[in-house]
């Protein structure tokens, strides 16, 4: 496909923002979809002062007269970026936290996809990524929001995937691990917005932080591009690759997990949480 049209929802911080410059600095066309209409002005000036173009839109994807508007530009391809992270425990986080984490994360994406893809079925072509994570194969205490809202965006994707195959519509998902964007540890501030003091939690959530090293985001960002621009055929894409196994490990494990495997034991990833300091660097190779 000559010239495509690339959507990337969530383009106004971390990965999005990331892969949306990177693509219009390869003069791509580029529509970056921001939440908030401050956000498009910012854009708007550090483009230009990058010295290159893109279309910037105000694209709320939980929204339905944003995602209506939307579908009235002619996209060939769809980046699903746009995501949240609600942290705590399942036991601990109020309902409606929890509902938003799955409407922003996993219902909106969606919803927006389902009027793109049928465009895309008329044409007999297009791309749809869906930027996933590492935690739509694996969960850690703490993150069970946001790991569920993951799972589910998995197994949507995969049904998809199947779906279109006949239209020539192809389906990917990119799966980055931890990286240092501020986006792992803002979850573990979200619960200073409950309406609920500490003495009513099960944990202490002022003592703890993101259980594990994080990478440099930019390394997500080329190889994230090869698979958005069809370079890169595979339909699952982990980012960074050596972490291909661990991921492979933890869902083995499940296999053989009993339900008595170290009662009255803290789990060690609930113990890494207290221990582990925020936005501690991976070390690097």
């Amino acid at each position: 496909m000559d010239e495509e049209k690339i959507l990337v929802t969530g383009a106004g911080t971390g990965f999005g923002k990331g892969i949306a410059f990177r693509l219009a600095e390869q003069g791509k066309s580029v529509i970056a979809g921001v939440e908030i209409l401050s956000q498009v002005s910012a854009l708007e000036k550090e483009m230009k002062a990058r010295g290159f173009n893109m279309q910037v839109e105000k694209l709320d994807v939980t929204n339905p007269k944003d995602r209506e508007k939307a579908w009235t530009w002619d996209i060939d391809v769809l980046v699903n970026n746009a995501a949240v992270k609600e942290g705590g425990s399942l036991i601990d986080i109020p309902e409606e936290n929890l509902r938003d984490q799955f409407e922003v994360n996993t219902f909106a994406p969606i919803l927006l996809t389902k009027g793109f893809a049928r465009e895309m079925v008329n044409k007999q072509k297009g791309r749809i990524v869906f930027i996933s994570s590492v935690s739509g194969f694996m969960s850690d205490p703490f993150s069970g929001p946001y790991c569920g809202s993951k799972h589910a965006l998995e197994a949507f994707a995969e049904a998809l995937s199947q779906e279109l195959q006949e239209f020539n519509i192809e389906v990917a998902t990119i799966n980055p691990g931890p990286y240092l964007t501020g986006f792992n540890d803002r979850e573990f501030e979200t619960w200073k917005n409950w309406q609920k003091g500490p003495d009513e939690t099960i944990f202490d959530y002022e003592a703890a932080a993101f259980p594990y090293e994080q990478f440099d985001p930019e390394a997500v960002i080329e190889p994230s591009v090869k698979v958005i621009l069809g370079e890169t055929k595979n339909y699952r894409n982990v980012i960074p690759e050596k972490m291909i196994p661990l991921v492979k490990e933890r869902r083995a494990h499940l296999w053989d997990k009993k339900t008595d495997e170290q009662l009255g034991q803290r789990h060690e990833m609930v113990q890494k949480s207290y221990d582990m300091e925020p936005g501690t660097p991976a070390a690097e190779e």
